[in-house]
C-alpha cells in the first residue's frame, strides 16, 4: 500500500504528470475501494468479535466519534464539523487486514481485537454518512437504510440456510476451468449489493461491506481445498488488480497544490496525523480487552488510528457539498495517508517486538 501510494503521488500530476485521472480510472479505482471493503466485510468473524470485544469496541468509538465532532467544530464550525468528525473517527480495517493476516496476527486474540476495533471504527461511519451527510433529513435516511438492511438481511437469512451442495458442486466443478464460477459469483454478489446501494440512495461502501458477509455465508461449508483455492482466487482478484487500483488513484488525485498551496493547510497535515490518533487511537487502546499488556494496548490504538478509505469518501462529499473547501480535504486525506505509511509500521514494531517477524496464529479469543 504504500509502494502503491507513493507511485500514484509520483506518476500524477503532484509531480511527473504522467498519469491523470479519467472517467474510466475513477470507475476502476471505486471498484477497487469497493473490492477493499468487500474483503473487510468477509473476513470478519461475527463469532469471535460478539460480546464483549464489540461491546468495548463500540464503546470505544462512541468516545471518538464524541472527541472527532467536538474537534471538528474547532477546526471547521459550521456544517464542515461533521464532516472533519466522522474522518478522524474512522478506521481503515480494508487496509489493516493483510497486514494483520501477513505478520500472522490475524488468528490471534490479539488480532481478534482488533478486528472488532475495525469492524465498528469502519462501519459506523458508513452509518453515520448514510444518516447524515447523505443530504436527506436524517429520518429519510433512516428509512433508506433500513429498507436496503431489510433486502440485504433476508438474503443473508437465506444463504444461512441453504445447505450449498449444488453450489460447492458448481464451484469444484469449474476451480480449474474457463468457468471460474466463484469467481464470477463473487463478483456478481458484489455489484448487486453495490447496484443496491446507489439505488437506494445509501453510500456504496455499505453496500460493497454487506456483500462481503454475504458472499463468505454463500461459500460457508466448503471443503478445505476448495475454500483454500476460493479464498486465493478471490485475493487474487481484489489484492492483486483490483485494490491496488485505488490506493494508486488516491495517490494520482493527491491535492498537493491546494495543501501547499495554504499555510494553514500545510500546517493542518501534521495536526489531523496526531489527532487521528488522539481522536481514534487513544479510545481504542483505552477500551482494549482487559488483560492487554501496554505494548498491546499501544499497537491497538496505532493500528485503530489507520485511516483512509473513509476520509477520502468523506471529504469527497464534504467538498462536493461545498461545506469542506480542497484545502481542508487535502490535509485530512494527507493525513490518511501518513497513517497508512506510518501507523501500522509502529504498531507492528510495538506489538510483536519485530515488524518483519509474524506471530504464530491461534484459535484464542479475546479475554474479558
Amino acid at each position: 500500500m504504500v509502494f502503491e501510494i507513493l507511485l500514484g503521488l509520483l506518476l500524477g500530476p503532484a509531480v511527473l504528470g504522467w498519469v491523470r485521472e479519467d472517467d474510466f480510472i475513477a470507475l476502476f479505482a471505486d471498484f477497487g475501494l469497493a473490492m477493499l471493503f468487500y474483503l473487510a466485510g468477509r473476513e470478519i468473524d461475527f463469532q469471535a468479535i460478539r460480546g464483549t470485544p464489540i461491546i468495548r469496541a463500540g464503546v470505544g468509538w462512541a468516545v471518538s466519534i464524541a472527541l472527532g465532532l467536538a474537534l471538528g467544530v474547532l477546526i471547521e464550525p459550521g456544517a464542515g464539523a461533521v464532516f472533519v468528525g466522522v474522518a478522524l473517527a474512522s478506521t481503515a480495517l480494508g487496509a489493516l487486514l493483510p497486514i494483520l493476516r501477513d505478520s500472522g496476527m490475524l488468528g490471534t486474540r490479539f488480532g481478534v481485537s482488533i478486528l472488532a476495533v475495525g469492524a465498528v471504527g469502519e462501519f459506523g461511519p458508513l452509518l453515520a454518512i448514510s444518516l447524515f451527510l447523505s443530504g436527506r433529513t436524517p429520518l429519510h435516511a433512516a428509512l433508506v437504510l433500513l429498507a436496503f438492511a431489510v433486502v440485504a438481511g433476508v438474503l443473508m437469512f437465506f444463504a444461512a440456510r441453504g445447505d450449498g451442495v449444488r453450489l460447492h458442486r458448481a464451484i469444484e466443478a469449474s476451480l480449474h476451468t474457463s468457468g471460474q464460477f466463484v469467481v464470477r459469483l463473487v463478483m456478481f454478489v458484489l455489484l448487486g449489493l453495490v447496484a443496491l446501494s446507489i439505488f437506494l440512495g445509501v453510500d456504496m461502501l455499505l453496500g460493497a461491506f454487506a456483500a462481503g458477509v454475504l458472499g463468505k455465508l454463500l461459500l460457508q461449508g466448503a471443503s478445505e481445498r476448495e475454500a483454500e483455492i476460493t479464498e486465493a482466487k478471490i485475493e487474487a482478484v481484489g489484492f492483486g488488480l483490483l485494490v491496488p487500483v485505488f490506493f494508486i488513484n488516491t495517490g494520482i488525485t493527491f491535492d498537493l497544490a491546494s495543501l501547499a498551496s495554504d499555510v494553514r493547510t500545510l500546517v493542518l497535515l501534521p495536526i489531523f496525523t496526531i489527532l487521528l490518533l488522539v481522536t481514534r487511537g487513544v479510545p481504542a487502546a483505552l477500551f482494549a480487552p482487559r488483560g492487554s499488556s501496554p505494548r498491546e494496548r499501544v499497537a491497538t490504538g496505532f493500528f485503530a488510528a489507520t485511516g483512509l478509505p473513509i476520509i477520502v469518501a468523506v471529504t469527497a462529499l464534504g467538498v462536493d457539498a461545498g461545506d469542506l473547501d480542497s484545502g481542508m480535504a487535502a490535509a485530512l486525506v494527507g493525513a490518511g495517508l501518513l497513517s497508512v505509511l506510518l501507523y501500522p509500521l509502529v504498531a507492528l514494531s510495538v506489538g510483536t517486538g519485530n515488524p518483519r517477524r509474524p506471530r504464530q496464529e491461534s484459535n484464542l479469543r479475546p479475554r474479558d
